[in-house]
C-alpha cells in the first residue's frame, strides 16, 4: 500500500505571510482553495490511500468531499508533528511507502504525485522534491515509511539530504515545478497568477485584482 498525507493547520491561522498582501478573508479564501486544488490533485493520482491531517473542521469536511481520509489531530503542533503523526499511521497500516506533500502548493498535478510515488522503484529508498527557493522541502517519499524522520522548515531540503546520506539511504531528487510552487509569501503571488489560471486559487487570486491595488 502507498499512501499520501497532507498537513492542514486551521485554516484562519493559514497564509500569515500574505498579511501584507491580502485580507483576513483573502487569506482564508486563498488557503481553501489551495487545498481544494491540492486534494483535486491527490485524488486523480493512483493512490492506495489519502490522508489530511488536521484538526480544523472545515479542513476536514473538505477532505471527504474528495473522499480523502481524515487524521484528527487534538491540536495544531505544526507540519512536522503532523507529517510525523501520519508517518507513525502508514507504518501501523502496514504501508509500504508514505509520501507527503503541503497543503500550499495550489499548482502541483496528479501526474506530478504520481511520479513522487514511483520513483523510488522497489527497493528502500527516499525522493525529495525541493520548494522554488531549493531551501524548503516541498514533497518527500519514503520507502519503507519509517526509513528517517522529517524536519521542515527551511533549510529542511539540504538536512533532508544530509540525514538520508548518514542512513545510507538511496536518494533521488525530483524538479516538479508545480509541487514546487508554494504559495507562503507576497513574492509567491504573482508566479500563481502566471502559472496557475488553471487552478481554482489562481482564479480566485485574479479576482482579488491585487496589482490594481498595488497601483493606487
Amino acid at each position: 500500500m502507498n499512501v499520501v498525507a497532507v498537513p492542514v493547520k486551521d485554516l484562519v491561522n493559514a497564509n500569515q505571510r500574505l498579511v501584507r498582501a491580502l485580507s483576513p478573508g483573502e487569506r482564508i479564501a486563498l488557503a481553501r482553495a489551495m487545498l481544494r486544488d491540492v486534494l483535486r490533485a491527490l485524488a486523480a493520482a493512483p493512490l492506495d490511500a489519502r490522508w489530511v491531517v488536521t484538526r480544523d473542521a472545515e479542513v476536514t469536511a473538505t477532505a471527504r468531499d474528495f473522499g480523502v481520509e481524515v487524521i484528527a489531530e487534538a491540536l495544531n503542533q505544526g507540519h512536522t508533528a503532523a507529517v510525523a503523526a501520519a508517518q507513525a499511521a502508514a507504518v501501523g497500516a502496514g504501508a509500504r511507502l508514505f509520501a507527503t506533500v503541503p497543503g500550499d502548493v495550489p499548482c502541483v498535478t496528479a501526474e506530478e504525485i504520481s511520479a513522487l510515488v514511483a520513483r523510488g522503484g522497489d527497493g528502500p529508498s527516499v525522493v525529495f522534491v525541493p520548494s522554488r527557493s531549493g531551501l524548503g522541502t516541498n514533497g518527500a517519499a519514503l520507502r519503507p515509511p519509517d526509513a528517517m524522520p522529517l524536519t521542515f522548515g527551511e533549510p529542511s531540503f539540504d538536512n533532508h539530504l544530509k540525514a538520508a546520506g548518514e542512513r545510507g539511504l538511496v536518494t533521488h531528487v525530483l524538479t516538479l515545478p508545480g509541487l514546487g510552487l508554494d504559495v507562503d509569501g507576497p513574492e509567491d503571488l504573482p508566479l500563481l497568477l502566471a502559472r496557475g489560471a488553471a487552478t481554482e486559487s489562481g482564479r480566485l487570486l485574479a479576482g482579488f485584482r491585487i496589482a490594481e491595488r498595488r497601483a493606487v
